[in-house]
C-alpha cells in the first residue's frame, strides 16, 4: 500500500468534519458574494464526500467489525451532519432533486447512527457529542430550504419538529460533555458552539420558508416563539465563539490534528449563521460582524487544509521510505 493510500486508510470518522467544514465555508462565500470561490469550495466538498463514502461502504461491506466500532463514536454523526450540509448548499444552488436525495440518505445515516451513538455516551465526553444536534439540525436546514423553495408545507412541519428534537438533544449531550476541552481539545470541542449555530441557522430557515413558501406554516405565536428562540440561539453561539476564542489565546494549540477540521465547521457555521438570522429576523447591523466571521472561517479552513496536505505528505514520505527499506538489496 502507497503512503498516501495509507494515510487515507487510517482516517477517522472525524474526516467527514472536513465535508462539513468546506460546505459551510461554501454557503458563507456565496452570502458574502464570493461565488466563484464558493462554488470552488462546494466542488471540493463533493469530491470528499464521494470519497469518505467509498469508504464508508467498503467498510461496511469488508471490514464490518471497523464499521461497527466507529458507528459508536460520536464522530459517526458526522456522516449524516457531512451529507446534510452538503444538501442544503445544493438547496440553496438551485439542486433541488440532489439535494432531496441527500436529505433522504442523511435522514437514513442519521436514523440509523444516532441510537448506536447515543447507546454509547459516557460522562466526559469530548465536543463530538454534540454532533447529535449537529446532525439532527443540518436535516433542519436542508429540509426548511426545500420546503420554501418548492412549497411543501408538510416538509416545514417536519422539519419544525426536528428543530425542537435538535435542543433537545443538545440539552441531553450538555452534561456530558467534559468542560476541560474548553482548555485541552484537540479542536473538536469547538462543536459546542457549531451546534448552537448550526440551530440559529436552522431556525432562520424556517422562518425564511413561512415568509417566502407563500403558504400558512406557523400561526403569530409560533412565529414570535420561533424568533426570539433564533435570536437567543445566535447570541448564544456568539458568546460560545468568543469563550472558545479566548480559550484558544489562552491555551494555544498549533500541532495538527485532524479534528481541527470541528474547528474550521463552527467558524463557517456561526458566519452562515449570523448572515441568514439577519435576513430572517431582520437585523441589519449584523451584516459586518457576519462578513467578517466568513473571512476568518476562510482563514481557518486554509490554516487547516494546509496543515492536511503537510500530514498527507509525510506519512506518504514515511511510507515510501518504508517500502524502500524492505526492498531487497
Amino acid at each position: 500500500m502507497s503512503g498516501l493510500r495509507r494515510w487515507w486508510a487510517g482516517q477517522s470518522p472525524a474526516t467527514g468534519a472536513a465535508v462539513m467544514a468546506t460546505a459551510i465555508v461554501s454557503t458563507g462565500l456565496h452570502l458574502v458574494g464570493a461565488e466563484a470561490l464558493s462554488l470552488a469550495a462546494l466542488a471540493l466538498a463533493g469530491a470528499v464526500w464521494v470519497l469518505l463514502g467509498i469508504g464508508f461502504g467498503r467498510r461496511l461491506v469488508l471490514d464490518r467489525g471497523r464499521w461497527a466500532a466507529e458507528a459508536r463514536s460520536p464522530a459517526a454523526l458526522t456522516a449524516a451532519a457531512a451529507t446534510a450540509v452538503l444538501a442544503a448548499r445544493l438547496a440553496i444552488l438551485g439542486g433541488h432533486l440532489l439535494a432531496e436525495a441527500l436529505l433522504a440518505l442523511a435522514a437514513v445515516l442519521w436514523a440509523v447512527l444516532l441510537p448506536i451513538v447515543v447507546r454509547h455516551w459516557d460522562s466526559r465526553m469530548p465536543g463530538a457529542v454534540f454532533l447529535c444536534c449537529v446532525a439532527t439540525q443540518g436535516l433542519v436546514v436542508t429540509a426548511a430550504g426545500l420546503a420554501g423553495a418548492e412549497h411543501t408545507a408538510w416538509l416545514a412541519h417536519t422539519a419544525l419538529v426536528l428543530f425542537w428534537l435538535g435542543l433537545a438533544l443538545y440539552a441531553l449531550a450538555l452534561p456530558r460533555f467534559d468542560g476541560r476541552q474548553v482548555l485541552e481539545g484537540p479542536g473538536d470541542h469547538w462543536i459546542a458552539g457549531g451546534a448552537l449555530a448550526i440551530s440559529a441557522l436552522a431556525g432562520a430557515g424556517l422562518l425564511t420558508a413561512g415568509d417566502t413558501s407563500g403558504l400558512y406554516l406557523w400561526n403569530d405565536d409560533d412565529r414570535d416563539t420561533l424568533r426570539t428562540t433564533t435570536v437567543l440561539l445566535l447570541a448564544l453561539s456568539l458568546a460560545a465563539y468568543v469563550v472558545l476564542l479566548v480559550a484558544e489565546a489562552a491555551r494555544p494549540r498549533l500541532r495538527y490534528d485532524q479534528r481541527r477540521w470541528a474547528t474550521v465547521f463552527p467558524l463557517g457555521m456561526t458566519a452562515a449563521a449570523t448572515l441568514s438570522v439577519m435576513t430572517a429576523v431582520g437585523i441589519p447591523w449584523l451584516r459586518g460582524p457576519g462578513h467578517v466571521l466568513v473571512w476568518v472561517a476562510v482563514a481557518g479552513w486554509l490554516w487547516v487544509a494546509a496543515g492536511t496536505v503537510a500530514d498527507a505528505v509525510r506519512t506518504a514520505r514515511a511510507g515510501s521510505g518504508e517500502v524502500r527499506s524492505r526492498a531487497p538489496r
